[in-house]
C-alpha cells in the first residue's frame, strides 16, 4: 500500500509573512488526514522561518495518523524530538541560506555522528528517516547507521528536462530503492514531486510512502485543502493502485 504524507511548512509560511496566526497549518494538517492522507509532515528549522515550537507541540497532540518530523542532526532538535516523540523523524541538512532542502544527507562522510543520533531516536521509541541522494553509497551508509528508513530524494528526478534526462533520474530511483529494499530499510520518497511527475515514482514497488507538500498547497490555493490531497492521491494511485500508512 501506497501512502501520502503531506508537509504543511508553507501554510506557515503564508502566516508567517504577516507574523500572524493565520492560516494555522494544525487546522490544515486536520483537514489533510480528513481527505485520506497518512500522515503530516512537518520541518522544524533552526532558523524557524515557517513551523514554529508551538506548531509541533499541538500537531503532536492532534494529530490521529502519524506525525513525521523533520529535522537538522543538532542537539536542540534531538532534544526536541526526544520530548515530544512523533511516530517518526526524518533527518535532513539544512543551511540558512536555502530556500528548501537543497539535497539529500551526507551521511557516507558522517555515519559516526548520524549514527548516534539514530539510536538516541530510536531507543527514545521513535522510527527514523534518513533523506539521501539515491546513490548506493549513501543508501549503504543509511543502513549502517541503522536507519528503520531512507527517504529518496526526489528533487533531481522532478527537475529534470527532457525525457532522456527524467528517465535516468528515474531509473536512479528504482536502483536504489531496490538496494535499500535488500540491504533491510524500509522505503520512502519525496521532495519537488507534483500532479504532473507522481505516477512513475508511486510505480516503484519498494516505496511505501510519498512526501509532498509544496506542489498540494499551491493546488490548495485555487481548489480547496481536502480536493488538493484527494488529487494527489487519484495521481498516485494511477502509478500503482491503492493508498495507506505503516510505521
Amino acid at each position: 500500500m501506497l501512502g501520502l504524507c503531506v508537509n504543511v511548512d508553507h501554510i506557515a509560511t503564508i502566516r508567517q509573512a504577516r507574523r500572524g496566526e493565520e492560516p494555522d497549518p494544525v487546522q490544515a494538517a486536520l483537514l489533510v488526514e480528513l481527505a485520506g492522507a497518512c500522515g503530516i509532515t512537518v520541518h522544524l528549522r533552526e532558523d524557524r522561518r515557517h513551523i514554529q515550537d508551538r506548531d509541533v507541540e499541538l500537531l503532536r497532540r492532534l494529530v490521529k495518523t502519524k506525525l513525521n518530523l523533520e529535522m537538522a542532526v543538532t542537539e536542540e532538535m534531538l532534544q526536541i524530538a526526544l520530548a515530544l516523540k512523533p511516530e517518526m523523524t526524518t533527518l535532513v541538512p539544512e543551511r540558512r541560506e536555502e530556500l528548501t532542502t537543497e539535497g539529500g544527507l551526507d551521511v557516507h562522510e558522517h555515519v559516526e555522528e548520524i549514527g548516534q543520533a539514530v539510536r538516541r531516536l530510536r531507543e527514545g521509541g521513535i522510527a527514523v528517516s534518513l533523506f539521501v541522494d539515491p546513490e548506493h553509497h549513501q543508501v549503504s551508509a543509511a543502513a549502517r547507521a541503522g536507519a528503520d528508513f531512507i527517504e529518496l530524494h526526489t528533487g533531481t528526478y522532478a527537475e529534470a528536462r527532457g525525457r532522456k534526462t527524467r528517465d535516468a533520474e528515474l531509473t536512479r530511483l528504482i536502483q536504489a530503492a531496490a538496494t535499500g529494499r535488500e540491504l533491510g530499510l524500509r522505503i520512502n520518497a519525496g521532495h519537488g514531486l507534483d500532479y504532473r511527475n507522481v505516477g512513475p515514482v508511486a510505480a516503484i514497488p519498494e516505496i511505501e510512502e510519498l512526501s509532498i507538500g509544496h506542489s498540494i498547497i499551491a493546488r490548495a490555493v485555487l481548489v480547496g485543502l481536502e480536493r488538493a490531497v484527494r488529487e494527489m492521491l487519484t495521481a498516485m494511485s494511477e502509478g500503482r493502485g491503492g493508498s495507506g500508512c505503516r510505521v
